[in-house]
């Protein structure tokens, strides 16, 4: 009886705050919510910790799901400190909220990240008044998203903008972190100030400090506990719109519209750097090569800044990215990523007669045995809930008949009532040590046609501001006060580690005008004696070796010709020329022709749906003539074989152009491919790392390594994009090979395709 009371007490009170809140948010506009917060006296014996508060036994993984908890934000089970902004509890199904103050060591612009297992949001006030808390950075919103320890790059979220801080202030911040009951939970928050070079590190107890003393308070006090826009819980009739998808790469970057500004004519570059003879030393002209042995010769393209072309949201299906064993990353998540702190017995004094005992940390060796424990338990449910039962207790009758007369179920409880049970405890302010994590840096540029969801390789930072800095250089000596660079747009690099590297710059420059012009071009950096690249040419001042590749360039009027062979597909060649339509729409490109190779269809009149289109130019070509026709085509523009079921970015054309250059480079861009119910808003899917089959070549480069083979591909489909890979590496050319933000392949049935037929019933 005495639980039961204490269960509707504790009901009252929680009804009764939830009334009170009612109460004064009907004072405001119902769609605006304030900040509740009592002003706490901050005392200096506060340093080297933050309050932690502890939600357990809550599923899911995002924090929305964590707000649904009925005693969140002010009734949580535990409530206890951490001396480090770094807790992996080794726990399941909960929740934490840690809440404080930073003090910076230094004035200046700082940057923050955070990583964790499953989503975090970090908070981060203006100043020490939580009413002005903003969010900064936070891993996913979704629920699916995650990190390993100390991988800060893996999402755009994770790390914030810059951040003025004051070193004799002090800042009011919230960290929530949600985990579920798999992979290996952790939540840190690290630090750096904006410096090349500079790393981040985890913000420890130097720099953090209580917002409020708790441990004489007992569960009820809660008027102490800040209420802000971090632990607001929306109500569900204000939180109507649907949650995001989650994935970066349907956020909005500047490449996606960087066609639309006006071009940098090349010949106001003439001059600017000097010309070189360009020869990469990878280039295979006349090497005998194996069928299908081309594949091995192509290598993935470096870009910065980061394109977040890197699946994340499919990585709980594939982990290739983190290059450990699969049954290994399953069955132990990321426990070999992370050091734990060691234990202390730290008895924390306050002015009076105050005090508060830390628990003690586990060791590592503990810890470790605990570690795999818990995992063993959660592959292989040997625990079910949080009590561990020792011992059985002898029967007694009366006492069953007792417990059974209350309500409980002799069948569903015999266990527990038989047994003495003990809660496993828990180290809530277990911290732990964990470097930066970049995976990024571990890839090689060979494709690994094992792994669908890497993405781009990324550039480092400060080799590709070192070039940028390099070429403003030239270009301001030649235009004194002309140019200044408003952005860095995209840098993709194609390495040759014996004789150089290939940078294509695409920058955003503002003229003296004010008019922003967009300079597209590529330059080459050549390797001396005695460097690698990221080193300085005898001494810090040197300056990159630049010039301009000889006969290397894109042009960017040739036209396009988009060849899309079909058979009894209405349906889809109407949604292609749809898509087609919009390309033009928006960039009101005219110099692109859409090609469609008709073997025989007899579900619609390809002709008449292209005359009541908008294309400004388009043709169709019957099977017979098929690719014969093609070679009419100016040498000097560019084919692109294309499939029928693709969804195009907004500046595809012009990509392929600048990915194409005549007598020099091919471009065969990786497509998405959805999954079955997939759109391009909810793209679900994986990259097609193996296909060649989008593929973009000059007219002239296509006639020289002796065309579409169709004898041997009349009346076929596989293997003719790697058969035609080989000739062009043969031929003396390189392929780009870029993973393309937002182009997508759309799922789709193979009934009724080609020459499959239909399997009668008898």
């Amino acid at each position: 009886m005495h639980e039961q009371h204490f269960c509707v007490c504790f009901m009252c009170v929680s009804q009764a705050h939830s009334s009170e809140d009612h109460t004064s948010d009907d004072k405001h506009d119902k769609d605006i919510w304030t900040p509740k917060n009592t002003q706490q006296t901050w005392r200096v014996e506060y340093k080297g910790m933050a309050n932690l508060h502890i939600f357990e036994d809550w599923c899911g993984t995002s924090i929305s799901q964590l707000q649904k908890n009925l005693h969140y934000p002010l009734y949580p089970h535990t409530r206890t400190t951490v001396k480090k902004l770094a807790v992996s509890p080794s726990w399941t199904n909960y929740g934490l909220r840690i809440f404080g103050y930073i003090h910076p060591y230094t004035d200046g612009d700082f940057l923050f990240a955070v990583a964790s297992d499953d989503n975090s949001e970090f908070w981060l006030s203006e100043d020490e008044n939580p009413d002005n808390l903003k969010l900064r950075a936070y891993v996913g919103k979704t629920g699916r998203e995650w990190t390993a320890p100390g991988e800060y790059g893996k999402y755009a979220s994770q790390i914030s903008d810059l951040i003025p801080l004051q070193k004799n202030n002090k800042y009011f911040f919230e960290l929530i972190h949600k985990q579920n009951d798999q992979g290996t939970d952790h939540v840190e928050v690290a630090w750096k100030l904006k410096q090349i070079g500079s790393g981040f590190s985890i913000i420890d107890s130097k720099f953090i400090s209580l917002y409020t003393y708790e441990s004489s308070l007992k569960t009820v006090d809660v008027n102490h506990i800040p209420q802000t826009f971090a632990s607001h819980v929306t109500p569900p009739q204000r939180s109507s719109e649907t949650p995001p998808h989650g994935v970066d790469m349907l956020r909005a970057d500047p490449r996606d519209s960087f066609h639309q500004v006006p071009l940098l004519d090349k010949v106001r570059l003439q001059g600017v750097l000097p010309d070189c003879i360009y020869n990469p030393s990878y280039i295979i002209k006349g090497y005998p090569l194996m069928r299908y042995q081309g594949l091995q010769f192509v290598h993935l393209t470096y870009v910065y800044p980061n394109d977040y072309t890197r699946l994340t949201h499919m990585e709980s299906d594939n982990r290739c990215f983190y290059r450990g064993n699969p049954y290994y990353l399953e069955r132990y998540g990321f426990s070999n990523y992370i050091q734990l702190d060691s234990p202390e017995n730290e008895e924390i004094k306050y002015k009076g007669t105050r005090k508060a005992l830390v628990i003690a940390a586990p060791s590592n060796k503990e810890y470790n045995n605990r570690w795999d424990h818990v995992n063993d338990a959660r592959k292989e449910e040997e625990i079910h809930d949080s009590a561990i039962h020792i011992e059985e207790v002898k029967d007694g009758g009366d006492e069953e008949d007792t417990w059974a007369n209350q309500g409980y179920s002799e069948e569903d409880d015999y266990d527990l009532l038989n047994r003495a049970v003990f809660d496993v405890e828990v180290k809530w302010s277990q911290t732990f040590q964990a470097k930066p994590l970049d995976l990024h840096a571990l890839r090689t540029d060979w494709i690994d046609l094992k792994c669908n969801v890497s993405g781009n390789m990324l550039l480092e930072e400060s080799e590709a501001l070192s070039v940028v800095e390099a070429f403003m250089k030239k270009l301001n000596k030649k235009f004194p006060r002309q140019f200044s660079l408003e952005r860095i747009v995209n840098i993709e690099k194609k390495p040759d580690y014996n004789r150089g590297s290939r940078y294509l710059l695409e920058l955003d420059l503002q003229e003296a005008s004010g008019r922003h012009l967009r300079l597209v071009q590529y330059i080459y950096v050549k390797r001396t004696e005695d460097q690698g690249f990221h080193k300085k040419q005898k001494g810090q001042d040197a300056e990159l070796k630049l010039c301009n590749p000889y006969s290397f360039y894109w042009t960017p009027t040739a036209t396009v010709h988009f060849i899309v062979p079909v058979k009894n597909q209405a349906r889809w060649v109407q949604q292609f020329i749809s898509d087609m339509e919009e390309l033009y729409r928006t960039t009101g490109d005219q110099n692109f022709n859409v090609i469609i190779i008709d073997y025989e269809s007899t579900d619609m009149n390809i002709e008449q749906a292209l005359q009541n289109s908008y294309l400004p130019r388009y043709r169709v070509i019957l099977h017979e003539l098929d690719f014969m026709i093609i070679w009419h085509i100016d040498d000097h523009s560019i084919v692109f074989l294309c499939d029928l079921h693709i969804h195009f970015p907004p500046g595809f054309i012009d990509t392929v152009r600048k990915h194409c250059v005549e007598r020099h480079m091919a471009f065969a861009p990786i497509v998405m491919r959805l999954n079955c119910g997939a759109t391009p808003l909810e793209p679900d899917g994986y990259w097609e790392v193996n296909g060649f089959g989008l593929l973009g070549i000059y007219k002239s480069d296509l006639d020289s390594i002796g065309g579409m083979n169709t004898k041997e591909f009349t009346d076929r489909w596989g293997g003719e994009d790697w058969e035609l890979l080989d000739r062009i590496l043969q031929g003396g050319l390189e392929v780009a090979r870029l993973y393309l933000r937002n182009f997508f392949h759309y799922f789709h049935s193979k009934r009724g395709m080609w020459n499959r037929q239909v399997l009668r019933n008898t």
